[in-house]
């Protein structure tokens, strides 16, 4: 279990939303890797390389989603990827596959 804003591990509760969404996340983008794998077997020659750059990106994002599944299995999820900070509970609610805390992220992206 991963330890939220206030100290305390995640409820069960908790836990079980964030891998409702972290499953539904991997059905849908296991689904999307293999339907852009078909376009790209059936696609034409011009639209093939952007079939392809989205087929990599969706190939990370999911990826991304079994890390944060094996992750949560593990007890290490919700933990800040830069100062290894709580990420709080809201805000993995709202983005399960966060690896920063906000102060993490902002720089981050100022980079």
């Amino acid at each position: 279990m991963s330890v939220n804003s206030e100290g305390t591990r995640l409820s069960s509760v908790q836990a079980r939303i964030i891998r409702e969404e972290l499953d539904e996340q991997l059905l849908w983008r296991t689904t999307r890797v293999n339907e852009l794998e078909a376009s790209v077997e059936d696609g034409e020659v011009a639209s093939r390389q952007d079939e392809l750059v989205a087929l990599a990106a969706a190939g990370r994002d999911l990826a991304e989603t079994r890390r944060a599944l094996e992750s949560l299995d593990a007890g290490t999820y919700g933990r800040c990827a830069g100062c290894d900070a709580d990420i709080p509970f809201e805000r993995l609610k709202i983005r399960p596959l966060a690896r920063y805390c906000i102060a993490c992220q902002r720089r981050h992206e100022a980079r």
